[in-house]
Formats: structure tokens, C-alpha cells, sequence
């Protein structure tokens, strides 16, 4: 948990780009992502000294040659501004020794097309000195500090950029419930919250495991993978994973839908993700195998076709969707929610309010939770009509007692007691021999059953003698005031 104090420097820090200048949320947290990155080459760096030292043996793999020592934070930082500008910007300086690091780690793999768009040396020191005081001496501080940097996105809210809300990622994580054997992909990564949550419940949830070097390797090269085209994104999302221990998850700066991502085929174990909604591509840029499942130019269809093959048999998915998939009559619409049904296991349809997404979007979503199988498997579907999150559903987003979360959580994890649930409670199940009559419709209002409570009124005649009684009595009153008036004009 972030200390009142930590927060009040990191918005420190925030403000000293926004006096600044810098007012664009994405640009702050990038050209912040690349000091931190500065900052923690300097800690491995250090980590290896000591390591060195101990050991009395040679540095292994040394970030810095000794020429380059000046090149680190720690000599650097307590520099005059107008000298700590010049280092960091000059040719050969800081900023273009980052960007040509190559391929050490996965963060300076994507410094490519990196630019340093601090404006003054005055900011630059006043941040530098800021982000030196703050103390990131743990995995879970720092991580916590980069997800506080990263909550300013959804309060910025700026050039249609928002992240998905991190309670709604952790309540599809919780259900989903990641193993240490997974491996975990997100087709459309952008910060990597849903890559993050996943490190964070298998770490919590497996601290022994972490004593197996073995496992060690998997959790940090190859369990969680991602896509994301967009270079900023990609960068941020990177030094997320890397803030939050893991040095080298295998992420990818292409188009996931396009022919160089075409690689990703029956590998993934658990998908999670909130693809794009309402894109439309041509199907030249799109990879041939996708629309051999779902013949369609919408993004959201085409994501699922992505997924599905790029899960292992046996694997498991929770994805948003917007509402128009579960109903949509197109072709392409009914294909997809076809081929899951039908080809596949689909388990579950959790409906979300609109509001979820304020005050950047106001379409309705839903979650669809379904298993790779190619041979079929969905008897009955579960479904969940999510009235609340904890948050005000309007633009505001303000903490409400009401929470269906917890709620949702525990009754997916015990779907064997729903049985018995009826049309009119917020979960039920529909068996997939109704589904398919109703054209694969996945809406809940199709199944949902709704109690009409009667209503009973006063006959008319008694309600208009209600009314004379009223009027009446409103007479009486207006009569009594003027005799008071007129008695007072008499006496004076």
C-alpha cells in the first residue's frame, strides 16, 4: 500500500512537469518511465558490484564499462541544472546511452524513436531530486509507486487513452486464477495491467515456488506475453513489469492481428484482455490463419479469432467485449459466438452496467469467460447481471457501498451451487439447447425473467373525496386568515 507521504511526492513530481509545461499525461509518465529506467540500471549495476565483491571474482555482465561511469545515477544526479541538461541530452550523454543499450532487458529493446521531451534544466533537476528522494527499495513499493504514476492516465484521461479499471482486472484475474505452469498472454498488453495482476497473484499465491531456480525462469521469461503497437504504450507497459519484478517478460511491439504476429499459434494457457472495440481493418492486414476463424473486419471479432488460436488446447480465457457481440445478427457476429459454443466451451457471460468505463466511454461490456477445446463441451452458460462495482456510475466515479465483485468471485469459483438459481436472480444458468434457439443470442436480458410487483390504488371516488376534503379544508384556512386580517386593520 502506497504511504500518504509517497503519494505526495510522486505528485510533486507530476507537478513539476506540469508547471513545466508538460502537460500531456502520457508524455509525463513516459519521459518519467525513462529516469526510473536510468535510476534502476544504476541499482543493477550496484547489485553486481556487491555480488562481484563477495564473491571476488570479475563483474558479470556489467550494465556500464568504466569509461561510462559518469553515465550512471548516482554520480549524476546531484549535478547543477543547466549541467545535468547537457549530460543528459549530448551526444553520447545519458539519454542516448539508453536508447542504445540494444537488447539487454525488455525495456531497452523498445527505446527505439525514444525522445527526451523534458523542455527545461530546471525541471530536469527539480525531478531528478524529486525522484531521488523517493525510496523504491522493494518490489512491491516500486510497483505500487509505477501503478499511482499510471492511475493519472485515467484521471487525465487525454487523447482517448484510458486503462482498463484495476478493480475490474483484479475481480478477472481472481476468477481466473493463474498457475504456475501458465503462460500468460495479452493480445492488446498496453500498460500490461492484466500481465501485472497476474504476477502479482501468482506471487502471492505461490510464494514457495520462488525458491525453484527452474520456476524462477519461467515466471520471468516466459509466462507472461503480450502484444502492443503502440510504442508508447509498449515502453510504459514494459517498465510496469519490470517495477514490478519481472525482468524479462516476452513482449512484442507489432499489430497482434497482422501476419507478424502470426507466430502465436496453440501457446497461451490463460488469455486476458480488453481488445479494441468499434476498429475496423481491411483483411489484407490481417493474418490469414485469424480469418480463417472468423471471417469479419471488426477488431472485437477478430480478437477472439486471435485468441483462439493462439491458446493451447485446454486453455482458458476471460475477455471484455462490448454488448454488441453477444447480440450482434451480423454474419460474422453470429459465427464467432458459433464457433465458441459450438467448437469450444463457452462458461461463462458476466454483463457489466455501462458505467464502468466513465467518464472516457459509456458502452456497455460484458466479460466472456470460455475454454479452448476443439471438440465443443458448453452444456449450459453461466450468467451474471453485474448491477455495481463499488464506484458511482456516473462520470465521477465515487466509492458506493454497493458491490457485486466479491460477490461474482465466489459464486464463479462455485459454480456447482448454482443450479438452482432462478431467472430472477443476478446469476442463473441457461442450458446451450436454449442458446442456440434464440440464434446464440448472449445478451442476459433474453433469458433474464423480471418480477413486475402489483401495484394497488385507491379507487377513483375516493381519491377525488380525498381531494374536496383537501380543497375544503384549504377554504377553511384562506377564511380563517382573513377574519385575522381584518380584525388587525380594525384595531389600528
Amino acid at each position: 500500500m502506497l504511504t500518504g507521504e509517497k503519494r505526495t511526492q510522486i505528485d510533486k513530481i507530476w507537478n513539476a512537469f506540469w508547471t513545466g509545461g508538460v502537460s500531456n499525461p502520457l508524455t509525463v509518465i513516459e519521459q518519467i518511465t525513462y529516469l526510473l529506467f536510468i535510476k534502476r540500471l544504476d541499482e543493477l549495476q550496484t547489485a553486481k558490484e556487491q555480488k562481484a565483491s563477495l564473491l571476488g571474482s570479475q563483474i558479470e555482465s556489467p550494465v556500464y564499462r568504466e569509461d561510462q561511469s559518469d553515465l550512471r545515477w548516482s554520480r549524476f544526479k546531484d549535478r547543477e541544472a543547466e549541467d545535468l541538461f547537457k549530460h543528459m541530452t549530448k551526444e553520447n550523454g545519458v539519454f542516448d546511452f539508453i536508447k542504445n543499450l540494444g537488447t539487454n532487458n525488455v525495456f531497452s529493446r523498445f527505446m527505439r524513436g525514444a525522445t527526451f521531451m523534458i523542455p527545461t534544466p530546471r525541471v530536469l533537476a527539480q525531478v531528478v531530486d524529486l525522484l531521488s528522494d523517493v525510496e523504491m527499495n522493494d518490489r512491491d513499493t516500486k510497483g505500487d509507486i509505477y501503478e499511482y504514476l499510471l492511475s493519472k492516465i485515467a484521471s487525465a484521461g487525454t487523447n482517448g487513452q484510458f486503462r482498463t479499471p484495476r478493480h475490474i482486472i483484479k475481480m478477472m484475474v481472481d476468477m481466473m486464477e493463474p498457475m504456475p505452469e501458465d503462460i500468460i498472454y495479452d493480445p492488446s498488453a498496453g500498460t500490461c495491467g492484466f500481465l501485472v495482476a497476474s504476477a502479482e497473484y501468482v506471487q502471492h499465491h505461490y510464494e514457495s515456488q520462488f525458491t525453484d531456480s527452474k520456476f524462477r525462469k519461467h515466471f520471468n521469461e516466459q509466462m507472461f506475453n503480450g502484444t502492443e503497437f503502440d510504442a508508447t504504450m509498449i515502453r510504459i507497459g514494459a517498465m510496469n513489469m519490470m517495477m514490478h519484478g519481472i525482468e524479462n517478460p516476452h513482449l512484442l511491439d507489432v499489430d497482434a492481428l497482422s501476419e507478424a504476429n502470426a507466430g502465436f499459434k496453440n501457446k497461451a494457457t490463460l488469455v486476458l484482455a480488453n481488445p479494441p472495440f468499434k476498429g475496423s481493418l481491411d483483411h489484407d492486414s490481417v493474418e490469414k490463419n485469424i480469418l480463417s476463424i472468423i471471417n469479419s473486419k471488426k477488431t472485437e471479432l477478430l480478437f477472439l479469432g486471435l485468441m483462439l488460436r493462439g491458446m493451447q488446447v485446454g486453455g482458458r480465457a476471460a475477455v471484455i467485449v462490448p454488448d454488441g457481440v453477444l447480440f450482434g445478427s451480423s454474419k460474422a457476429h453470429v459465427q464467432i459466438r458459433k464457433e465458441i459454443i459450438d467448437r469450444h466451451q463457452l462458461r461463462a457471460v458476466i454483463s457489466m452496467p455501462s458505467g464502468v468505463f466513465k467518464p472516457y466511454a459509456g458502452v456497455s461490456t460484458a466479460i466472456l469467460i470460455f475454454t479452448k477445446t476443439n471438440s465443443g463441451g458448453t452444456d449450459h452458460i453461466w450468467f451474471y447481471d453485474m448491477q455495481a462495482d463499488g464506484l458511482s456510475l456516473d462520470d465521477k466515479r465515487q466509492p458506493v457501498a454497493s458491490n457485486d465483485i466479491d460477490d461474482i468471485v465466489t459464486r464463479f469459483k462455485n459454480l456447482e451451487q448454482e443450479a438452482d438459481r432462478l431467472r430472477t436472480d443476478k446469476s442463473f444458468f441457461v442450458p446451450v439447447s436454449e442458446i442456440i434457439e434464440n440464434k446464440y443470442d448472449l445478451s442476459i436480458n433474453r433469458y433474464k425473467e423480471v418480477v413486475h410487483e402489483e401495484k394497488h390504488y385507491d379507487k377513483p371516488e375516493v381519491i377525488i373525496a380525498r381531494i374536496k376534503a383537501l380543497d375544503e379544508a384549504r377554504r377553511q384556512n384562506l377564511a380563517e386568515l382573513e377574519k385575522l386580517l381584518s380584525q388587525e386593520i380594525l384595531n389600528n
